[in-house]
């Protein structure tokens, strides 16, 4: 098939080199020139492993780029991966994908043939149907169902997100009631996918599509929350939070995974889609306590490593590592990162700080100029009065000598990745 991507960001460049992977002919298609520029030259905007190799195996072959809507009637199928941001009271912003949709419909109105417009965007229950659909439609001036609709949520963990779109735990395909020709499309879109894989398929109508992103996502941020919760209550007992954790999560109902506390949760999706179920949710009238206690314990949990660090070293005057500054290993994304926050709050307190991160030092220095950012993790440790393991990138598992470089070898561990423990005064967040 012949697969448009409207939108090349995180997850419109990972889906556009993975289908064209799969088999299908893609066009991505991006206002920005110098992204499309990036693509067409085999290289992507952003850091996420396996990608680059995707799009440099494939570009000018199965896979191009253009800021031309133009091509859009030449596809079978158009997939929206626009981002739908937060606004201050956590609602999604839906302006972007909205335009992106309407200009889509222009694209189309000279089409004779049936076209199938997919949301690969989170956004709420109702959305495609009240904003982004109708915006398709008048864009075309057709409102008599030449073009159809679909919702196919992504679960794509940024580190993974190539494995995550190759080998995936569900897909699911949410269709308008009766619509059987965008049913039978879309299913024909991961045909090479489920054939190969043998994934669980999930078809429902558009609304619970678009519920189940949130779902899942609200779900895991509160089992993060839990078990952090759980931590800070074992910590306060002298109890090892993850020897308990490894017990409870042989239990089939429980199991092992996110069940490792730590500083929590950060990234793009979890913060913004909780915020935005949670803000969905007050509109209907319904006050969703067990969400907004989840995000209560997730945005206490850096001020805890500040707290254990003052407890050895005021920061005042002294200089303060932060080891990891991305949201997670294997990315170089710091949106809702938990060491921004801790970088703020040792900032206020008048630290020195000098920052390390292998890949996202350069994302973190937009948004904290006055930190200091080494080249290494031992750099960053040397003469330093304390350090804070905020990312478990794995090189930070084999520090050892270098805290001795340390003026005073004060350790907070975020993430129970250091395997030292002797000689530092090691603090470990939850246990």
């Amino acid at each position: 098939m012949h697969i448009s991507v409207v939108g090349s960001g995180y997850v419109g460049t990972t889906i556009a080199a993975c289908f064209a992977e799969l088999g299908h002919r893609v066009t991505a298609i991006d206002i920005d020139e110098e992204t499309v520029s990036r693509l067409n030259g085999g290289s992507a905007t952003l850091y996420e492993p396996g990608l680059d190799e995707l799009l440099a195996s494939h570009i000018g072959e199965q896979l191009t780029a253009t800021t031309d809507y133009s091509v859009i009637p030449e596809t079978d199928v158009t997939f929206l991966a626009l981002p739908t941001p937060s606004r201050d009271d956590g609602s999604i912003d839906t302006s972007i994908i909205v335009a992106a949709a309407e200009s889509v419909g222009k694209a189309l109105a000279s089409k004779s043939d049936q076209h199938l417009v997919v949301v690969k965007s989170t956004v709420t229950p109702g959305s495609t149907e009240t904003e982004i659909g109708p915006a398709v439609r008048r864009g075309s001036g057709n409102e008599t169902g030449q073009i159809s609709l679909a919702m196919n949520p992504e679960f794509l963990r940024e580190g993974t997100a190539v494995e995550d779109f190759l080998s995936p735990d569900k897909l699911v395909l949410g269709t308008e009631p009766g619509d059987e020709w965008a049913a039978t499309t879309l299913r024909a879109v991961f045909e090479p996918l489920t054939e190969r894989t043998g994934v669980p398929v999930v078809e429902t109508d558009i609304r619970e599509a678009e519920m189940i992103k949130y779902a899942n996502n609200a779900f895991l941020a509160t089992k993060i929350s839990l078990i952090n919760e759980l931590g800070n209550i074992c910590k306060e007992h002298g109890v090892d939070a993850y020897e308990v954790a490894d017990a409870i999560g042989l239990d089939d109902r429980i199991s092992e995974q996110f069940l490792r506390s730590g500083v929590g949760w950060g990234g793009s999706c979890f913060p913004k889609d909780v915020a935005a179920i949670i803000s969905a949710a007050r509109e209907t009238g319904y006050e969703p306590e067990l969400l907004s206690a989840a995000v209560g314990v997730n945005d206490r949990q850096p001020a805890r490593m500040v707290e254990l660090l003052t407890n050895h070293v005021h920061p005042a005057d002294k200089r303060i590592a932060v080891l990891g500054l991305a949201f997670k290993p294997g990315t170089d994304d710091i949106r809702g990162s938990r060491a921004a926050v801790v970088i703020q709050s040792l900032l206020e307190r008048g630290a020195t700080v000098v920052g390390y991160d292998p890949v996202a030092a350069d994302n973190m220095r937009e948004q904290f100029p006055e930190v200091e950012y080494a080249d290494s993790a031992p750099a960053a440790l040397e003469g330093t009065h304390g350090a804070l393991v905020v990312t478990d990138w794995p090189e930070f598992a084999a520090l050892d000598d270098e805290f001795d470089t340390m003026v005073s070898p004060v350790v907070v561990d975020g993430r129970r990745i250091i395997e030292r423990r002797e000689g530092i005064a090691y603090e470990g967040l939850t246990w």
